[in-house]
């Protein structure tokens, strides 16, 4: 990124450094020599000043291209904007060409597949679209031995953050694991815009348009992350679906919480949120009710808890579905799998017995 910087600034582009991470590294401090580099801006917060991107400064400075590291910071409390990436939009929207950097495991839509790879909960994510907005993605990529020799150099981490570091998020499984999930985002990238007016016109052809069923528990995320992928891939409209037996303002506080978070995710992902009251409803009617009202031709509903016993005794959602709807294809996600929990010596994983 700042090798770019300066081959732009050698063909006369007016390029500046509006925020760069060195993290004690000398060969990234080296590369800022020569550039422009903007000064941050103080932000009080607890009895502490922290020093962060200075939007202000940038849009009054208005260089044709800024350098901003890490875009998928979180900012300071107090500050405009909550994430660094909608500093970024603020600062494209005035016309200022950007230029930053972000992990693979950043990507919003690939949470779960990250967490099920490395076991980390990622906390700092960007919306997939900027991927899709974005003029170019460059993908940087070097094998996962190289970045365990940058990792030992001190070139990534300070030293005493190596040894856990190499133990845990950077074994060579991980990293060949999110090497190849990058590969194949970026070749996704770069054929979803080679083919995007083609996408799109198939796309209105086929009508095609996507439900993700999701109830108050664990894999709600995961199901509208699933849902964002498979609707992004055919260029359709994607419809997220909660069913709800009281008002919104009666449910618990906790409760009213993740339908917040639901709904936010939802709007990252250009989707529409939809409340529906169940008014004495099998949730299987209110889901036809829903797809046939949106002409949906995909839903997308999470495993059943529900034993075989029970679906004979009371029917599977399912068959019920696909009774009451005509051509709707239905997709069932896997729930996440539970941790072994040692009981004497019974094991227990998904609510199923092992004896070991």
């Amino acid at each position: 990124m700042l090798t770019e910087a300066h081959e732009l600034k050698k063909e006369g582009i007016d390029v500046v450094i509006g925020l760069v991470e060195t993290h004690g590294r000398k060969e990234t401090a080296d590369l800022i020599h020569g550039l422009e580099e903007l000064p941050l801006k103080e932000i009080p917060y607890k009895n502490n000043t922290y020093f962060d991107l200075d939007v202000d400064a940038i849009i009054a400075r208005n260089p044709e291209v800024v350098i901003i590291d890490e875009l998928a910071h979180s900012n300071i409390p107090g500050s405009v904007n909550e994430k660094r990436y909608q500093d970024v939009q603020t600062i494209l929207d005035h016309r200022i060409n950007v230029i930053s950097a972000v992990n693979i495991q950043h990507l919003e839509s690939l949470r779960d597949v990250v967490h099920d790879i490395t076991g980390v909960s990622v906390r700092e994510r960007i919306p997939d679209f900027l991927l899709d907005v974005a003029d170019e993605v460059i993908l940087i990529d070097v094998t996962a031995e190289t970045l365990q020799k940058r990792l030992r150099e001190g070139k990534i981490y300070a030293t005493e953050k190596i040894q856990q570091s190499l133990e845990n998020f950077f074994t060579t499984k991980n990293l060949s694991a999110l090497r190849e999930i990058a590969l194949r985002e970026v070749a996704d990238d770069v054929d979803d815009k080679a083919d995007k007016k083609a996408a799109r016109l198939r796309a209105a052809m086929m009508n095609e348009k996507i439900l993700v069923c999701i109830k108050n528990d664990a894999n709600a995320e995961k199901l509208i992350r699933r849902g964002f992928r498979i609707a992004d891939r055919l260029r359709s409209e994607l419809f997220i679906l909660t069913a709800i037996s009281k008002e919104l303002d009666e449910l618990p506080e906790k409760t009213q919480k993740e339908y917040a978070m639901w709904q936010d995710l939802a709007k990252q992902f250009n989707a529409h949120f939809l409340v529906e009251p169940i008014k004495e409803r099998k949730i299987s009617q209110v889901i036809t009710d829903v797809a046939n009202k949106n002409n949906i031709t995909q839903i997308i509903l999470g495993q059943s808890i529900k034993s075989r016993v029970e679906e004979v005794a009371k029917g599977s959602i399912v068959n019920a579905i696909m009774r009451q709807t005509d051509g709707v294809d239905i997709h069932i996600v896997a729930n996440s799998r539970k941790k072994l929990i040692k009981t004497g010596k019974l094991f227990v994983r998904n609510s199923f017995p092992v004896f070991i």
